[in-house]
């Protein structure tokens, strides 16, 4: 279905018309400089197409929230724990609602974590809620900085990631990406690159006006023009717009942000009194403590002073006890190792984000009473990848199982639960795991992407497959001297069938 969406009018006159469905297929880049009109271009996109398409809008300012009043949008706010945000995003797209992520009141961190939360959710939805989302993010250079910032790394990684599958990923799982920047330096150049719509406002610094015109194919002499144009004014370019550089206004919107641009407002009539007014405190104002200085203490005569230095020297005192038992790391490893054996107990922890397991790892902690400083993200997605190939101690305290994870540092975190899972079968000699289980402890429904990572582990030369005349699946390890029995690659997995028969 064609749906066009009217923007405004171009510079013939004629209406600038916004193709719905290409947008949904090609995504919207927005540049401007503070005051160019961003917002209320934003807007209008977002009122226009409201009847049409589900939209959520990442909303660092709580300008958006007026867009329920009118449309109906639920305010969602950010002020939650991660994995609440992440659920609510799952339910949203399983009811197709439009959402506005109010991040107003958070400082800058948070804001980075709860909006990768959410956009986490959005993204690992079930296939059977792809159904097409407008994706819209304002001021999106805070969540995907062109550089490391006061923020730390880690907040950084987790929402730089989350906006970069949004762009480069989003569009299969039927997510559109509406991302506005005041400045193109500042925005992830992987994440920018992902659009093939362009709305061009004003800008001034010549490295952002030099950037304008290369996505927008002009020239540099004609990079110029963006310092002109008037606020509201943008230069169009992309499937669901142009094919040719098209000048624009945007038209006008029918909700209001709850912020506006600062106006001239007369000032009140001078008054006589006016310095009593500033110098005298209000009846409601508390009067400041002063804090008046200590004295100073009287200088200790030189005699005293001697014969202090003459006394003999005491005997030291007797070392302090800790203040804190000290932690029984044994006790420690054990209570860390039952809280992973919880969470893979769960039958959703296989698709969930590695950001979600480790905040439900650490809230599990904090209620076992963990000793001891919590394991880093990356100690527990290496931990996590341990556990959930379900090694038992007599095989991890074996030679081959050291030589196993030392072979697993080779490959991508992401990808280690599955090697570990078919080297742990190789060792015991059990059968091959089949695609659904390989699947699962990659966290996927995907056979097929199971199939492919045991290509990419032999491509590697990590191990060998050979299939028997039964059509049964073997992995040989070359470099451990073992394999794994043959194992049917289409067997289902056993615990879809233990939940199924549950």
């Amino acid at each position: 279905m064609k749906v066009g969406i009217d923007m405004g009018a171009t510079s013939a006159g004629t209406a600038a018309t916004l193709d719905l469905e290409e947008l949904l297929a090609t995504r919207l880049l927005v540049q401007g400089n503070s005051g160019s009109g961003k917002s209320h271009l934003l807007r209008r996109l977002l009122e226009q197409s409201a009847p049409w398409v589900q939209q959520c809008v990442i909303d660092p300012e709580g300008d958006f929230v007026t867009l329920a009043e009118k449309f109906g949008h639920v305010v969602v706010d950010a002020a939650r724990t991660e994995a609440e945000l992440t659920r609510i995003a799952a339910r949203i797209r399983q009811h197709r609602v439009s959402v506005v992520l109010n991040l107003e009141g958070l400082d800058v961190e948070q804001q980075m974590r709860a909006a990768a939360a959410f956009l986490g959710g959005l993204f690992d939805a079930e296939r059977d809620y792809w159904y097409p989302v407008l994706v819209v993010v304002d001021e999106a250079q805070l969540f995907a900085p062109a550089v490391a910032g006061e923020v730390s790394d880690d907040a950084r990684k987790l929402s730089l990631g989350a906006m970069t599958n949004l762009m480069c990923r989003g569009r299969k799982r039927g997510l559109a990406g509406v991302i506005a920047t005041q400045r193109l330096a500042k925005l992830a150049k992987n994440v920018a690159a992902e659009a093939s719509n362009f709305l061009m406002g004003r800008t001034f610094l010549d490295i952002d006006m030099a950037r304008a015109a290369d996505l927008l194919g002009m020239e540099r002499r004609q990079a110029e023009m963006f310092r002109d144009l008037g606020r509201g004014h943008f230069v169009a370019l992309g499937p669901a717009m142009s094919r040719r550089p098209l000048p624009i206004t945007i038209g006008t919107v029918e909700t209001a942000p709850r912020s506006s641009s600062p106006k001239l407002t007369p000032l009140p009539d001078a008054k006589e009194d006016a310095s009593e007014l500033i110098f005298t405190p209000g009846p409601e104002e508390r009067r400041p403590i002063v804090r008046r200085p200590a004295p100073l203490p009287t200088p200790t005569p030189t005699a005293d002073i001697l014969a202090q230095l003459s006394r003999p020297k005491p005997q030291a005192e007797p070392a302090a006890e800790p203040q804190f038992p000290a932690i029984d790391e044994a006790e420690r490893e054990a209570l860390v190792e039952s809280v992973l054996r919880e969470i893979l107990e769960d039958a959703d922890a296989s698709f969930r984000s590695d950001a979600v397991l480790y905040q439900d790892f650490l809230v599990r902690c904090r209620i076992r009473r963990v000793p001891g400083e919590p394991l880093t993200l990356p100690a527990f997605r290496r931990r996590f990848a341990v556990a959930r190939a379900g090694v038992d101690q007599k095989t991890a305290s074996g030679e081959a199982w050291q030589q196993v994870l030392a072979m697993s540092e080779s490959v991508p975190d992401d990808i280690q639960g599955v090697f570990l899972l078919v080297a742990q079968a190789a060792i015991t000699s059990a059968p091959c795991p089949s695609d659904a289980e390989l699947a699962r402890a990659y966290g996927s429904h995907s056979a097929r992407r199971a199939r492919r990572l045991l290509t990419y582990f032999e491509e590697r030369g990590l191990l060998v497959l050979r299939t028997d005349f039964r059509g049964n699946r073997v992995a040989a390890f070359p470099d451990l001297g073992c394999e794994t029995a043959p194992g049917d690659p289409n067997r289902p997995d056993a615990l879809d069938e233990q939940l199924a028969a549950e």
